[in-house]
């Protein structure tokens, strides 16, 4: 963006600048701001409707709290542009979400003026409270406040986090980003109560001015508080014949308030900042304000890709005849057409149906399909329920959000043995969301969960024979991992038949070494093995299909055939498919050279999938060396 629409925002390279300005000045910033990150996602695509939603927010906030010393958590992390733009990173910003390039979520790594990661949602208020806590034992004096918002209130940990702090001494500031969005639409009891409450605005600005003025005349101070607060409760029931949540909890509740005007918000911050206890302020924003086509359709500008930043206009994706189409879409379209079948077939994502294709199954059977909002856990263990009263439910998650459902999955899904089909879509790398949500680590967590069926089809018509498996089988847990992005098949619509659990195949014969893949980057290992057979060199490749039960009678072969082994996985190899070939080898007693290929034991940073494949030595080139090199060394 050129020096001349941002005159403002280049004077700024750290909120000290921003806080010299005069309050007028704001609304200008606030415009150059919106209008900065408009004009850059248009050409390097991010979050888009999250981040022009909570503009004024962010500059009132960097206005008022003196950060970093005063701590500023966000959640979720894809609202944090804005901040990061003016925290020192303004000249950064056009690497936003690239390779080496600034994270598209808050880091400490990054910077001081990041107080918390947050890549998945609903962690801001207990980190912030451990923060406001700490520093009261530490002695320091400094303002803690977490910002919740697109959706992230109707996580478990949220009101966890709340449970607490009404609980413990603290004087944690919470700024609730009201939107009434996620990615999709809001959905659930928190939404529509946080829409009741910003229907009383009445009481609350007659409650608002009412504690003005106890303040200026002294009638409330930190001593009065809690019987302040009990008051205050008991009238909010009686003239609106209900009960506050949050003052139900004794944290203090103000607002609603328009988190679109930049003045106002700074003298509510300024008047609220120093007030001891827990107090939740609730602010009212639009996703995607000040561009119309994301205020219009906000789920899809959550992130849009490439754009024209004047008209609207998304930028076409280069579409070849009979392209394949995104493994989600597989996925969307295998579901209606095994559901239209079977009529114990349910759908349920954690607010994903959109990014899962969920949403083809909630067209044509909503009656039949579930988003339960951002809520993993819960989605696991409510599909449990319907397993147990005998549907068939089909869980989708992406792979790096279901870890926050472990505990579920084995005590809630396998330990009785349901016949839940838990989909994990994203495994493996993901690309420019960085370590957050690269699916990096399911079939090390999940491998050593009894009574589970754990799967990975190398390709879309695998993933349907596999669905098809799931639902004809009715057994489980049977777990179904499969990548982001587009598939490998033209004609993807294959007629759906059952695949033997625990069986492999043979992909290529070979002589001198074997590869073990599991996965879709069994397509990468057939084309380098294709390609060293043009080399004289022979290479067998087998598509394991399966990482619980392995096919035993496969390894029995490879194992007695082969004295070189490669495992290849595009997930951590700590743990992994890479670990459960050599704890078979072992326990039988084979003795053949083992190289494991996956994700190091490290988080891997963000980037374009190939770049980070290549990073990881996953590519043609990086398998192609393993090969010669292993080749080469003496047995």
């Amino acid at each position: 963006m050129t020096n001349e629409h941002t005159h403002i925002l280049q004077t700024i390279d750290s909120p000290a600048d921003l806080r010299k300005l005069d309050i007028k000045e704001l609304a200008g910033v606030c415009q150059e701001l919106r209008q900065l990150i408009i004009e850059e996602l248009s050409n390097n695509p991010g979050h888009l409707g999250a981040n022009l939603g909570v503009v004024e927010l962010t500059v009132a906030l960097h206005y008022v709290l003196n950060t970093p010393e005063d701590k500023l958590v966000w959640d979720v992390g894809h609202q944090a542009y804005g901040h990061k733009i003016l925290t020192g990173r303004r000249e950064r910003f056009s690497t936003n979400r690239k390779f080496k390039g600034i994270s598209g979520f808050p880091n400490p790594a990054e910077s001081e003026y990041d107080a918390f990661i947050a890549g998945h949602a609903s962690n801001s208020i207990s980190a912030a409270l451990g923060l406001s806590i700490a520093s009261k034992i530490m002695g320091r004096d400094h303002i803690v406040a977490a910002v919740i918002g697109d959706g992230a209130m109707s996580g478990g940990l949220a009101f966890e986090g709340l449970n607490n702090a009404s609980v413990y001494p603290n004087d944690l500031l919470i700024i609730l980003n009201d939107n009434h969005m996620a990615i999709d639409r809001n959905v659930g009891g928190m939404s529509n109560y946080l829409v009741n409450i910003t229907t009383s605005k009445h009481y609350n600005n007659i409650r608002w001015k009412t504690y003005l003025l106890c303040k200026k005349v002294g009638l409330i101070n930190d001593q009065k508080k809690s019987k302040i607060l009990r008051f205050s409760n008991s009238l909010k029931a009686l003239l609106t014949n209900q009960h506050n949540l949050f003052e139900g909890l004794n944290i203090r509740y103000l607002g609603p308030v328009d988190g679109h005007n930049v003045e106002n918000l700074v003298k509510v911050l300024r008047d609220i900042k120093d007030m001891k206890g827990p107090k939740i302020l609730h602010v009212c924003t639009i996703k995607g304000k000040g561009f119309e086509p994301a205020e219009r359709d906000a789920t899809k500008w959550h992130a849009p890709g490439k754009f024209d930043a004047k008209t609207g206009k998304r930028a076409n994706i280069a579409k070849t005849k009979n392209q394949p189409l995104l493994f989600q879409d597989v996925f969307g379209h295998t579901l209606v057409e095994l559901a239209e079948k079977n009529p114990k077939i349910a759908g349920i994502t954690p607010a994903m149906p959109t990014g899962c294709s969920m949403t083809l199954m909630m067209d044509r059977f909503p009656e039949r399909t579930f988003d339960v909002g951002i809520a993993e856990g819960h989605a696991v263990t409510f599909s449990a329920g319907l397993a147990k009263e005998g549907l068939l439910p089909f869980c989708n998650i992406y792979s790096s959000f279901a870890q926050r459902a472990y505990d579920n999955i084995i005590h809630d899904a396998a330990l009785q043995k349901l016949p839940i089909v838990l989909c994990l879509d994203r495994a493996g790398l993901v690309g420019e969301d960085g370590p957050t949500h690269h699916g990096a680590f399911d079939l090390a967590y999940l491998r050593c969960i009894p009574n589970l069926i754990i799967s990975a089809p190398m390709d879309e018509h695998e993933l349907r024979n596999l669905m098809f498996t799931a639902q004809a089988l009715e057994q489980g847990p049977f777990v179904i991992r499969y990548p982001r992005g587009l598939g490998f098949c033209c004609n993807w619509k294959n007629e759906m038949h059952t695949l033997p659990i625990g069986q492999g195949e043979c992909l290529a014969e070979g002589e001198q070494i074997a590869i073990l893949s599991i996965g879709p980057i069994g397509i990468m290992a057939h084309e380098v093995v294709d390609q060293l057979r043009e080399e004289g060199l022979s290479v067998a490749l087998y598509n394991m299909r399966f990482v619980k039960p392995l096919d035993e009678d496969l390894l029995h072969l490879v194992a007695h055939r082969f004295s070189k082994i490669i495992t290849l996985e595009n997930g951590v190899i700590n743990g992994g498919f890479g670990s459960a070939v050599l704890e078979f080898l072992s326990k039988n007693n084979y003795k053949p050279q083992v190289r494991r290929m996956g994700l190091p034991d490290e988080f891997i940073e963000h980037g374009s999938v190939p770049e980070l494949h290549h990073l990881c030595g996953l590519d043609k080139e990086g398998l192609g060396a393993m090969i010669r090199s292993f080749m080469g060394e003496e047995e």
